[in-house]
C-alpha cells in the first residue's frame, strides 16, 4: 500500500514560484502529499502537501514512529516545520524540527534561475545552511518546500522503526471547565498564579511531569467558562495520577469547582481527533504570541483580567491560552536550529475572532489593546529574551505604532538572526520570496 502510494505521486510536477517560474521538481507529484520511508537516505519524506494527521497515520502505521508536531491534524506540514513544529509529545521528544534531516526547496538565483536544492543536517553537505535556515526561521523567506525529511539524530541502522521515536500506545486526553460566575479577581488571580509555579516547577528536561501537555485558556467572561485542555502521554493510571495533581495544583485554594471529560484512546486516534474546540472556517481571526521564561507577574495577571472582564467590550471571542512548553524542547542550544527558544516554560497564544468583516476594527484593537498592556515594561511587546512564535504571525510586531520594545526580528529569531539574514543573501539574492515578517537580507 505504501509502496503503490509513493509511485503514484513520484512521477515529476512542477513547482510555481512567486515570479511566476515553472519547475520541473522530481519526485513531486501533483498531490505534493505523499509519506514514505526513504531507504537511500535512512530518513521519513513528508511531502509539504502532507496533513499533519495523515502524515501521522502513515508513520505509524506503516513503522510505529512519528515526529512531535501540532495538535490540529488538519495542519499542512509544509507551514508547520517552518516554524519549528510543537506539539503535545514535544515536552517529551522536543521540536518536529529537532528530528528534522532533510528539506527540499525551490530557490531562485541572481539571475532569476529557479532550481530544486536537497539540503541536509550533515556537517559535510554544502547546503547545511539552507537546512538549518528551515529548522524555525519562518515560511516564505528563502524559498518554497517541497518535502522535508526526518530523522532522530543519532539514530542507527537501517530499521526504519528504529529511526524515529514511538508514540506512546495511549493517549489521555481532557478537557476540563471552570465557570466564570466563580471567580472574584482574587480567584482569577490565584487561578492563573498557580498555573504559572506549576510550569515553572514542571518544565525542566527529564520531568515526569513533561508527559502531560495541558493549554489553560483564559477566555472573556461573557462566554461563561474558563478551560484547559490537554493529553497525558502515560499510561492510564500514570495517566490519571498525573492529571490529578495538575488540576489540584492549579485549582489550590480557587473557591470554584471544575468539571471534567476524560478519554483514554489509541495514540493514533487520539493523534487524529485533534485539539477540541478548533474555531471554525467561518471566523476571522487575529492572534499573537509570546514566549515566558517564568510565570506572569501579579500586574499582568491584573491586566488579563481586566480585558477579559471589561464592560465597554461585549464580544465573549477573545482568548488567552497558555500552552505548556520546555522539557525535552529546553534540551537543545539556542543556535543548534534556527528555533532559539530553547529556555522557556509557556507558550502564550493571543486569539480573537469574530465573523463580520465591518467589525475588524473593534475586535483587532481590543487584542491590540490587550496586547500591549500585559507587556506594558517592555515596549508592548515580550521582552527579547523571552520573544514571540513566528508561526503566529503578527505584523504589529514590526509596527513601530504598537512595538516600542525589542525590533520583530529579535523576537522571533533572538541572535539567530544575523546568520537568517547571511542565508538569505546567498539563496534569495532577489528576495523573490518576501513578506512583512520574512528575513531581510543583510545590506
Amino acid at each position: 500500500m505504501v509502496e503503490q502510494s509513493r509511485r503514484n505521486v513520484l512521477r515529476g510536477g512542477l513547482v510555481v514560484t512567486a515570479a511566476g517560474l515553472a519547475v520541473p521538481i522530481t519526485g513531486a507529484g501533483p498531490a505534493a502529499a505523499a509519506v514514505y520511508y526513504d531507504p537511500r537516505r535512512r530518513a521519513f519524506a513528508v511531502e509539504a502537501g502532507s496533513s499533519l494527521g495523515e502524515a501521522y497515520r502513515r508513520l505509524y502505521l506503516g513503522w510505529g514512529v512519528t515526529v512531535p508536531a501540532g495538535w490540529c491534524p488538519t495542519v499542512g506540514a509544509g507551514g508547520h516545520v517552518l516554524g519549528g513544529g510543537f506539539g503535545p509529545l514535544s515536552r517529551m521528544m522536543g521540536l518536529a524540527v529537532d528530528h528534522l534531516y532533510a528539506v527540499e526547496v525551490v530557490v531562485v538565483d541572481g539571475r532569476g534561475r529557479a532550481r530544486s536544492v536537497i539540503a541536509t543536517r550533515e556537517r559535510t553537505d554544502p547546503n547545511r545552511d539552507l537546512w538549518w535556515a528551515h529548522t524555525g526561521g519562518g515560511g516564505g523567506s528563502f524559498g518554497i518546500v517541497t518535502r522535508y525529511w526526518f530523522r532522530t539524530p543519532g539514530a542507527r541502522g537501517d530499521d526504519p522503526s528504529r529511526l524515529l521515536p514511538a508514540p506512546p500506545p495511549t493517549m489521555l486526553s481532557f478537557t476540563i471547565t471552570w465557570d466564570w460566575r466563580d471567580f472574584t479577581q482574587d480567584a482569577f488571580a490565584r487561578l492563573v498564579r498557580n498555573h504559572g509555579r506549576w510550569v515553572e516547577r514542571n518544565s525542566s528536561p527529564g520531568s515526569p511531569a513533561a508527559r502531560l501537555y495541558s493549554e489553560i485558556q483564559l477566555n472573556r467572561r461573557p462566554i461563561g467558562q474558563l478551560g484547559m485542555i490537554g493529553q497525558v502521554a502515560a499510561p492510564p493510571g500514570t495517566a490519571q495520577r498525573l492529571l490529578d495533581e495538575h488540576l489540584a495544583a492549579i485549582n489550590e485554594g480557587v473557591p470554584a469547582t471544575p468539571s471534567r471529560q476524560v478519554k483514554t484512546q489509541p495514540w493514533l486516534a487520539a493523534a487524529l481527533a485533534g485539539s477540541p474546540g478548533d474555531p471554525g472556517p467561518a471566523y476571522r481571526l487575529k492572534v499573537k504570541s509570546g514566549y515566558l521564561r517564568r510565570r506572569l507577574t501579579d500586574r499582568q495577571i491584573d491586566v488579563l483580567h481586566h480585558h477579559l472582564t471589561r464592560s465597554d467590550y461585549d464580544h465573549p471571542g477573545g482568548t488567552l491560552s497558555l500552552y505548556t512548553f520546555g522539557g525535552k524542547v529546553n534540551t537543545a542550544a539556542p543556535d543548534a536550529t534556527a528555533a532559539p527558544h530553547r529556555d522557556t516554560i509557556m507558550k502564550l497564544f493571543f486569539v480573537n475572532g469574530w465573523e463580520d468583516p465591518k467589525d475588524d476594527a473593534k475586535h483587532i484593537t481590543w487584542l491590540r489593546e490587550l496586547y500591549r498592556d500585559l507587556f506594558a515594561d517592555t515596549g508592548g511587546v515580550p521582552a527579547p529574551g523571552d520573544g514571540a512564535f513566528i508561526n503566529y504571525p503578527d505584523n504589529d510586531l514590526a509596527d513601530p505604532a504598537w512595538n516600542h520594545g525589542a525590533p520583530w526580528h529579535t523576537l522571533y529569531f533572538r541572535d539567530n538572526y544575523p546568520r537568517l539574514q547571511q542565508i538569505k543573501a546567498k539563496y534569495d539574492p532577489r528576495n523573490v520570496f518576501h513578506h512583512a515578517l520574512s528575513v531581510r537580507a543583510e545590506r
